[in-house]
């Protein structure tokens, strides 16, 4: 069953100030390559070169950003492409285990057998984050990936075997194509003892662009976010993501902190070829590189980079809206940068 006894705030959060600077999640790219082509993917994964570190210079890497930082206070967020694909997966994460980095993972899940489980729970990993993106025919048909749906549900439950892991998330990206699904989820995912369920929408970023069939309507979201706030409301450890400012009337129904873009304020990337950036959904462009691990020091770059991110994003008509004081722009992975406009923006359909 889902775990309902999954750790909840009786107290909202409220959002942190927007000029706190402190490094919270740390996202290591570890590769582009997948073994899943997903419509939604904002990276492009496996229609892009990919450049991957070895496991002598994280250990490097790695050393160097826990000389210059206490690393119990953030979280090393493991990611790509698919991490797994990488046959020196392991030897990465017992170095980053072993030089004391608290370390969790987004996977598609499949190719989590049961010895890989056991692997990543003796490398130490906490929190890992599975996609499920419908049901087993809307799932594999999204991710191009016949056969997928079996897979990953079997990586989840070989994890929950093991037992050991802190937290243990499915992640379900809604589409207009799937929205009608959720019902049918929620009675799958509730007989498997996960501890949450994370509903995030399809934005118009990367390869989703091409496939503008999956983009949501304005029903679709309040369809969604109703269907959120109302599991939340029986006491369903269900959320919804860290995208978007929602108006006061969800912010803290949907979720257990309010809108607050962390991008270069409390996330930060390295990239598979070495480059330090931010929220890696973000788009790619030469400006938003902040430095390379190999000629900067990651700690020089956190203090005194980032400065196009810690500034909050504005328009003509964020600058007339009422809420601005608390969305500041939204979010950066969907900001339009060439027309300094927000491509999603929730004024005039949820506030």
């Amino acid at each position: 069953m889902l775990n309902i006894m999954a750790k909840k705030t009786d107290m909202r959060i409220l959002r942190p100030s927007f000029d706190e600077i402190k490094l919270r999640n740390l996202f290591l790219e570890l590769t582009l390559r997948c073994n899943e082509r997903c419509l939604h993917c904002g990276s492009r994964c496996g229609d892009v070169p990919s450049e991957e570190l070895t496991p002598a210079q994280y250990h490097d890497i790695l050393r160097q950003i826990a000389g210059d930082f206490d690393v119990k206070e953030f979280t090393l967020c493991i990611t790509g492409g698919e991490p797994l694909v990488r046959s020196d997966f392991f030897d990465i994460m017992d170095d980053a285990n072993k030089q004391g980095y608290m370390w969790g993972m987004t996977s598609n899940g499949i190719l989590i057998t049961p010895d890989v489980a056991k692997d990543l729970a003796r490398t130490g990993m906490k929190t890992i984050s599975i996609s499920i993106d419908g049901t087993e025919a809307t799932h594999d048909a999204f991710r191009r990936t016949p056969g997928g749906w079996k897979k990953a549900m079997a990586g989840i439950e070989n994890l929950i075997r093991v037992g050991t892991f802190k937290h243990v998330q499915v992640t379900t990206v809604v589409t207009h194509e799937n929205i009608g699904q959720l019902d049918e989820l929620y009675r799958i995912f509730s007989e498997m003892d996960i501890d949450s369920w994370r509903i995030i929408n399809i934005d118009p970023i990367g390869r989703a662009k091409e496939f503008s069939h999956l983009l949501m309507t304005n029903e679709d979201f309040l369809t969604m976010f109703e269907y959120i706030r109302k599991m939340r409301a029986r006491g369903e450890p269900v959320t919804y993501g860290c995208e978007h400012y929602l108006g006061m009337d969800y912010e803290g129904e949907v979720r257990d902190w309010y809108f607050h873009c962390g991008a270069g304020r409390s996330v930060a990337s390295i990239m598979c070829n070495g480059d330090i950036t931010t929220c890696l959904d973000i788009e790619r462009r030469p400006e938003f590189v902040m430095g390379n691990i190999f000629r900067d020091r990651f700690r020089d770059v956190w203090e005194n980079g980032f400065q196009i991110f810690r500034k909050g994003l504005t328009c003509d008509n964020c600058a007339a809206c009422g809420e601005y004081e608390f969305c500041k722009g939204g979010a950066y992975h969907t900001w339009n940068f060439d027309e300094n406009r927000p491509n999603i923006c929730f004024k005039d359909v949820l506030f």
